[in-house]
């Protein structure tokens, strides 16, 4: 079934005074309508993202404290929390002037952003600009932060497949004209990330374009089709690799004396960690797996850290308040498509798929249920770039729910 269509629900928008969503502009009648004004921002999506990043940067502090005096390091106990919060500050300043854009120039902007997120990662592989750490050419040294590339293409991607599916709406049935052109454009970004090399992220940006173009009229069997071949290439491209080969059968089993010290190692101690914690956690600041037995804990990590300090109730509240977000986050979404504001209720819904995807992978690497692979959680991880891009979507979100309140209140955008 077709969201909308080109003919009625212009006419259809302008009886009820709602929004078109083919032009991106209100219609709407009365004297009144300028002079409204929303209430606010989303109470709840503010608060969960605030209780995040509070608590994130506590257990960054408490994962990292004991750093200070490794080898690799060498600094103070405040060096990662310092850093941590400057992050923090940088992002939330940056939400803040996103926040002000209206969708309508998001919409325009996003086959650029998709441009531009491209050349980035051509700019990545390029001896000078690229910044290697660990064996992976992720990074792109600004001066005052690294940007890691993958970041900035997850919130292009989100953008670019909304305003595709929009674009193709009449096409959502048809292989080659509704998926393969949004086809061609992943592959190409999916191969320059397989060269950093990130599956991770290849799978979180594949996972959020797939999913905007299904909740945008993607037909059922093309989804299907095209999900069995994404697992087929994934599932190539680890047996392809010696290295992530040593990692499925280390996650297979990691107590084996083969893995236990080598390729499990991370994964034994993060299972470690959650035991240790049990039911209500050994107390914040004592956790002993983050003295230098588990590696990247106040990164990939981090949530073992906080299983073996709060226990299954403090992981339990955790992965609640990231439900609860993309509950919300769905939530705004088909508020705006119930509105005929199709694009901007596509992000919304892309937000949510977004936050899910990586904290389900992240917390399902973290208790191994998934092969280990190195992907942030969100909003309290460790890095800057994943603070940065995770803040700015969830300020599309909260754009989305104001002009939301703005229409339903009869006011302009």
């Amino acid at each position: 079934m077709k969201l909308f269509s080109r003919r009625n629900d212009g006419d259809a928008a302008r009886q009820a005074g709602a929004y078109h969503a083919w032009a991106d502009e209100p219609v709407l009648r009365g004297r009144r309508s300028s002079a409204v004004r929303p209430e606010g921002a989303d109470a709840v999506v503010l608060l969960i993202t605030a209780a995040l990043l509070c608590f994130g940067a506590l257990m960054v502090y408490s994962a990292s404290i004991s750093l200070a005096d490794s080898p690799k390091y060498n600094t103070t106990q405040y060096h990662f929390l310092v850093r941590h919060l400057i992050s923090i500050g940088v992002a939330v300043v940056t939400g803040s002037v996103l926040y002000r854009i209206p969708l309508r120039v998001w919409r325009r902007m996003a086959p650029y952003l998709v441009v531009i997120a491209v050349v980035l990662l051509f700019a990545v592989l390029l001896p000078g600009l690229g910044k290697s750490v660990n064996g992976a050419r992720r990074w792109i040294n600004l001066g005052v932060m690294n940007l890691q590339v993958t970041e900035f293409v997850k919130f292009a991607v989100l953008t670019g497949a909304a305003w595709y599916t929009v674009q193709q709406q009449e096409y959502m049935h048809s292989f080659t004209k509704g998926l393969m052109p949004m086809a061609f454009v992943m592959c190409l970004i999916s191969g320059l990330i397989s060269l950093q090399p990130d599956l991770g992220a290849i799978m979180v940006v594949v996972a959020i374009a797939m999913g905007v173009l299904f909740l945008g009229g993607l037909n059922m069997r093309i989804f299907l089709v095209v999900s069995v071949a994404v697992i087929i290439v994934v599932s190539l491209m680890i047996y392809d690799s010696p290295w992530r080969v040593q990692r499925v059968m280390a996650y297979l089993d990691p107590w084996s004396s083969e893995y236990a010290l080598d390729k499990a190692y991370q994964l034994s101690h993060s299972l470690i960690a959650f035991g240790r914690g049990e039911l209500l956690g050994v107390g914040l600041g004592a956790s002993v797996e983050k003295l230098h037995y588990l590696p990247e804990a106040h990164t990939d990590f981090i949530l073992a850290v906080v299983g073996e300090e709060t226990g299954f109730a403090g992981v339990t509240v955790v992965l609640g308040l990231y439900y609860w977000l993309v509950r919300r986050a769905f939530a705004i979404g088909r508020q705006a498509i119930k509105l005929d504001r199709i694009f901007p209720g596509l992000v919304a819904e892309g937000v949510g798929i977004w936050i899910g995807v990586q904290v389900v992978i992240n917390a399902g690497v973290a208790t191994g249920l998934f092969p280990t692979k190195g992907l942030t959680l969100p909003l309290m991880s460790f890095g800057g770039s994943s603070l940065l891009s995770t803040i700015a979507a969830i300020a599309l979100l909260l754009r989305v729910d104001r002009e939301n309140r703005i229409l339903m209140r009869g006011g302009r955008i």
